[in-house]
């Protein structure tokens, strides 16, 4: 057995999948997923798990080269939007509106959806390289 904090056999197959500059969405449960983009459902209920447990575990196993979210997280949900800037001190972070967010979407390899039911819970990260 492995020693990380995921064992979820999907996430951990898709964060290794990653290449530099691929890019893994987490959701609240209420973002939509576009077709043909794999979805990863960890919602249990509402609440569980959290968007911030969810982005501490990949975080953990991930090489994080850039952060996106939506600008709104500022205003509608600054506990998040905290809790975005101190998990990822040192990670370049850039706010988009949330239209463009969803269009980002387009571009993720997959979406981890959280039980998370707070409004902006979302973000993109695009992976970077250890060497």
């Amino acid at each position: 057995m492995k020693r990380g904090l995921i064992i979820n056999g999907q996430l951990l197959r898709a964060i290794a999948d990653l290449g530099h500059g691929d890019r893994l969405a987490v959701a609240d449960c209420g973002l939509p997923v576009p077709k043909g983009i794999q979805k990863i459902d960890l919602a249990l209920v509402r609440g569980v798990p959290s968007f911030q447990d969810v982005v501490r575990a990949i975080i953990s196993e991930m090489v994080v080269q850039k952060a996106i979210v939506a600008e709104e997280m500022r205003v509608h949900n600054p506990r998040q939007y905290e809790f975005v800037h101190s998990a990822l001190q040192g990670i370049p972070i850039e706010e988009v509106s949330h239209a463009k967010f969803k269009e980002l979407l387009c571009d993720v390899k997959v979406v981890v959806r959280t039980g998370e039911a707070t409004p902006y819970s979302n973000m993109i990260f695009e992976a970077g390289v250890d060497f």
